[in-house]
């Protein structure tokens, strides 16, 4: 049976982004969105425990033994660092491993737009990245705080589950709290993080009411907050957080909303026309008077033709981005139309 290091380095000379173990076939990598087998013999149940065994400490086996699943992350030195989701599947063990970076890759790596990388100067307010699992949201919100540490005089608070990428303290200061770990959860994590004097506070996933409720507080108390949704595109990101709320409160958290939103950015992963890699295409909405008055009117349909007509100020609809992504020859037409919010009017529109 292989070990672990040695999984995750095949992996890693691949390109995955992913790699799975369970019990019955050989152990899978995720390279450009596609799973495909690794040249192993197939894994039996003894051989997958052995891989749990090996990255976790006893008191994390506890926690999995108690609850049939956990989040992690671990490193391997000279290799790299990996968040991991260990499950329980009829009976015998199943990881989900993501590899992340050890190096926070710079926004312009990423493709990430200006007016996006720009957010970083912003002193209060709340920023959401969205997009589906996978989609890059984490490497967007990594890259922006790093960009913050680099140039801002600034305490950043992060709250992850797990952590992904490590900041060093650089200009900023650093403080990174694991959910599970050093926190029970996100609401109390951020409750606390409010008497601990951030400037900017990431959130790793707005998951329920009380997170949203609080994370929206924060920010109308005058610090940053970063956070991610899995949502694609800002009409249905803002009706996400909208009807979290009973339907008493819904109009009160418009106004509160409206007042306290920066930026949504949208994201998804789509595969390179030559088919060796995956090219981001970000939807961009910055809160201006008509977003905002928008917002407070429930109009959240209305937001696409905002965008539309806002592209100075850095806005691009989903759609948009693709087709442009087509233009320069970087997505094959397939995909654009498989990828696009209205898949009609884009095969329409790109002939």
């Amino acid at each position: 049976m292989p070990t672990i290091e040695e999984i995750m380095r095949t992996a890693k000379e691949a390109g995955a982004s992913d790699v799975h173990i369970t019990v019955g076939i050989p152990p899978k990598m995720r390279v450009n969105g596609n799973l495909i087998a690794m040249n192993y013999s197939k894994m039996m149940p003894a051989d997958t425990l052995e891989v749990l065994l090996e990255i976790m400490t006893e008191t994390q086996r506890e926690r999995f033994e108690d609850r049939g699943e956990y989040d992690m992350s671990f490193s391997i030195p000279e290799l790299g660092r990996y968040r991991v989701n260990a499950y329980k599947q009829r009976g015998s063990v199943a990881l989900a491993l993501r590899l992340v970076g050890t190096q926070v890759p710079s926004p312009e790596a990423l493709g990430v737009p200006e007016s996006v990388i720009n957010l970083y100067e912003r002193k209060r307010g709340l920023i959401l990245v969205t997009g589906p699992t996978g989609s890059g949201k984490s490497t967007t919100l990594a890259a922006i705080i790093d960009k913050i540490n680099n140039n801002r005089d600034a305490h950043v608070i992060t709250l992850e589950d797990p952590i992904e990428y490590l900041h060093q303290h650089k200009m900023a200061m650093v403080n990174q709290r694991e959910i599970g770990l050093d926190s029970q959860s996100y609401a109390n994590a951020l409750r606390a993080a409010l008497r601990e004097d951030p400037d900017v506070i990431l959130v790793g996933e707005m998951r329920d009411f009380e997170t949203i409720s609080v994370a929206i507080t924060a920010a109308e108390t005058g610090h940053l907050v970063l956070s991610t949704l899995h949502t694609i595109g800002a009409a249905s990101t803002v009706d996400r957080v909208i009807d979290v709320f009973p339907p008493h409160q819904q109009q009160q958290i418009r106004v509160q909303f409206a007042n306290v939103l920066e930026a949504v950015i949208s994201q998804q992963l789509i595969p390179t026309m030559d088919g060796r890699g995956r090219v981001a295409a970000f939807e961009v909405m910055h809160a201006n008077h008509a977003v905002r008055n928008l917002i407070r009117e429930g109009k959240s349909h209305q937001l696409v033709s905002v965008m539309q007509t806002n592209r100075k100020m850095g806005m691009i609809t989903m759609d948009e981005s693709i087709t442009q992504l087509f233009y320069e020859g970087k997505i094959d037409r397939e995909m654009a139309i498989q990828f696009a919010q209205d898949p009609d009017g884009m095969q329409n529109k790109i002939l």
